[in-house]
């Protein structure tokens, strides 16, 4: 009858409406995700995966892309922010680990000093965290550097504040927190920070025993990891993403030092940001033009007024951003002079030896690379992708947690290849097509 052709039609196109949101991935509301931010980490600090089974684990089981390149400067603020953002620097203003507003003279030290907190730093664009907090989400973050700070009005649920170089103990222990509460439903994301790749780097340099001791330690706690998501059972439920902010590069003892106070007068200078690949100058307006001549005769060394510098930096039209910036050659260290060389402190604030290594270069200079792995039920398996950018992984994570990103400068089709959800929209697509002929036969 007519009524029960009814009836079958509605059944029928219900259970095809179940189907096709099934295999599209739509119903995965409830997946959480679990990020990592490992500074320093060399995009080739983990080739020898032989030897580095919790790695290699989540390589078997998921997404390795080739590289990372970092937005420039390749220092840590400002690629905090862009892969959380998906937005360069001039963009999201976070230009500098050091930086200076001329209009109020404040600083920004690296997130030491009170001043470092105030929103004239952190609100040129809205990170992930915020979005989620305004959606109702709850964000649990642990060590990252900025979820202390009220961004937009907004703080996460819950933030352990950066401390630094938090321990292995630290590491584990957060871990284990950050699965507990996603398992548990109080909390939808969790970032976990991790410093000692890259303390260890600058300490010792890229190649160093120390940075072989350092890895191997990070690889037991990802072993620890995998243990424990399946332990609770949540390999289906819970995407997985880890990824650095830059790389390193070997640092030559005192034989790469260029001096400033060589070539220029420090005393024409208003205001120095930094020390090493990038420094930031404000040269008295009447000694603009040479101090500008002066450092332009400088080896190994390119200055740029503010105009001039180079559009594939995404760099100069931020608000921070100083008149005169100077950019290192990779491997040369900028400073007034060698007296104020960067040593590193062993605890007793005594002089312990000089940083072997250094990044904030050139973002396509090689060993500023960074590494991308992901694992969980949204990214395919044992996948090797193409290299992708800082920017694009704001674009990988907000597709993880269902929302809709902000604008922003990531590439969608760099990252698309590595989601398991682009096969499933084609399974889908296949099987309403099958399905299609079923139904037209049941309204007949």
């Amino acid at each position: 009858s007519a009524i029960s052709r009814s009836i079958m039609t509605r059944v029928a196109l219900n259970i095809l409406t179940v189907i096709i949101l099934l295999l599209s991935g739509c119903c995965d509301a409830n997946r959480k995700l679990l990020v990592f931010l490992i500074d320093g980490f060399r995009y080739d600090y983990m080739d020898d995966l032989q030897n580095l089974a919790g790695f290699r684990e989540i390589v078997d089981n998921g997404v390795k892309v080739d590289y990372l390149t970092p937005d420039f400067p390749s220092l840590s603020y400002p690629n905090y922010y862009s892969l959380m953002t998906g937005r360069y620097c001039e963009v999201h203003q976070m230009t500098g680990n050091y930086m200076w507003d001329k209009d109020t003279m404040k600083e920004f030290l690296i997130g030491t000093n009170p001043d470092s907190r105030l929103p004239m730093w952190w609100d040129g664009s809205e990170p992930l965290w915020v979005t989620m907090q305004k959606l109702g989400k709850r964000v649990y973050m642990y060590y990252w550097p900025g979820c202390e700070v009220t961004i937009l009005g907004v703080r996460p649920t819950f933030c352990e504040e950066y401390v630094y170089n938090p321990s292995e103990k630290n590491l584990i222990d957060s871990m284990e927190s950050a699965l507990n509460m996603l398992k548990s439903d109080k909390a939808d994301m969790a970032g976990i920070y991790y410093e000692k790749i890259d303390v260890e780097g600058h300490h010792f340099g890229p190649h160093s025993p120390e940075i072989q001791r350092a890895i191997r330690s990070l690889d037991q706690a990802f072993q620890t990891l995998n243990q424990k998501i399946k332990e609770k059972n949540m390999r289906d439920d819970i995407n997985v993403v880890l990824f650095s902010d830059h790389g390193m590069t070997d640092l030559q003892w005192m034989e790469k030092v260029i001096e400033l106070d060589n070539y220029i007068d420090m005393t024409h200078i208003i205001k120095m940001m930094d020390r090493g690949p990038v420094v930031s100058l404000w040269p008295k307006q009447d000694k603009f033009e040479e101090i500008y001549q002066n450092l332009s005769t400088v080896d190994n060394m390119n200055v740029y007024k503010k105009q001039e510098i180079p559009d594939r930096f995404h760099y100069k039209n931020g608000r921070f951003v100083s008149t005169l910036t100077l950019v290192a050659e990779p491997g040369w260290f900028i400073t007034e002079n060698k007296a104020k060389l960067p040593f590193w402190k062993n605890g007793t604030e005594e002089a312990e030896g000089w940083q072997h290594g250094w990044h904030g270069y050139d973002n396509e200079f090689m060993d500023m690379r960074g590494f991308f792995l992901a694992q969980g039920p949204d990214f395919k398996t044992n996948f090797r992708a193409g290299p992708i950018r800082t920017v694009d992984v704001y674009n990988v994570l907000c597709k993880t947690l269902g929302i809709e990103p902000l604008p922003n400068n990531g590439s969608w089709s760099r990252v698309e290849c590595m989601m398991r959800s682009s096969a499933g929209a084609v399974r889908a697509a296949l099987i309403y097509s099958c399905l299609l002929p079923l139904l037209l036969l049941l309204t007949l």
